[in-house]
């Protein structure tokens, strides 16, 4: 923050000045009208938080994945309708959801697997933690938690999005864990989402969608 005392540096940073960064380059994308329909989910429910990762260095990679150019969470209609529903669903116990990914561009995937092999982590791919394919390219795919809206906190799911280990097995917790994730898993059950046994916070909602891999800001601005 600038003040009375620091004015007299203002030549000085000038002079130093480096020119800033430019602004990423707008992804290459196909017509609107070849692009497959995706809803951003505030959309569809605008109280549904997006804190979405891979657009950030804030992920297991270190980086921002290619194709996350631009911080939104997208899904296929009818998924993003059903995952509506559950947050709905959710406010009547003065809950909601907080959504770290959804539509993932094949890219974006490729990438994670780069990451594992050039790093040495394949056992991410071998244990099943990191997909070759993944769901998440088929836009019908969701990372996300429960948050009290009373207070915004997300609930003790017992570990952090992203840990890769036996810890995050849905199944493998008890007490309090156990009761916030039967909460998570049993509202998105209703709505007819299915769990990924290792990962407490993957649900995947049932469709006959192919694999896409546009850049996700082809979608701003759209409506989408």
């Amino acid at each position: 923050m600038l003040n009375r005392t620091s004015l007299w540096l203002l030549p000085f940073l000038a002079a130093c000045a480096v020119q800033a960064p430019a602004p990423p380059a707008l992804p290459d994308c196909p017509p609107a009208a070849e692009q497959p329909a995706l809803v951003r989910v505030s959309a569809a429910a605008p109280e549904i938080r997006e804190e979405v990762r891979y657009a950030t260095s804030d992920n297991f990679t270190g980086a921002p994945l290619p194709g996350y150019e631009t911080p939104a969470a997208l899904l296929r209609p009818a998924a993003a309708e059903a995952l509506a529903r559950v947050q709905r669903d959710l406010e009547a116990r003065r809950l909601g959801l907080l959504v770290w990914d959804a539509y993932r561009p094949v890219r974006a995937t490729l990438a994670m697997v780069d990451w594992a092999e050039r790093s040495g982590n394949e056992w991410v791919l071998e244990e099943g933690y990191v997909a070759r394919r993944s769901n998440h390219n088929r836009g019908n795919t969701v990372d996300l938690t429960v948050v009290d809206l009373r207070t915004g906190a997300p609930l003790d799911m017992g570990t952090e999005y992203d840990h890769f280990g036996v810890a995050s097995h849905t199944a493998n917790a008890s007490g309090a864990v156990l009761r916030n994730r039967r909460i998570l898993v049993d509202a998105m059950a209703a709505e007819g989402w299915e769990n990924y046994a290792q990962e407490w916070w993957h649900f995947t909602h049932p469709s006959d969608d192919g694999a896409l891999d546009i850049p996700i800001g082809c979608y701003a601005g759209r409506g989408s």
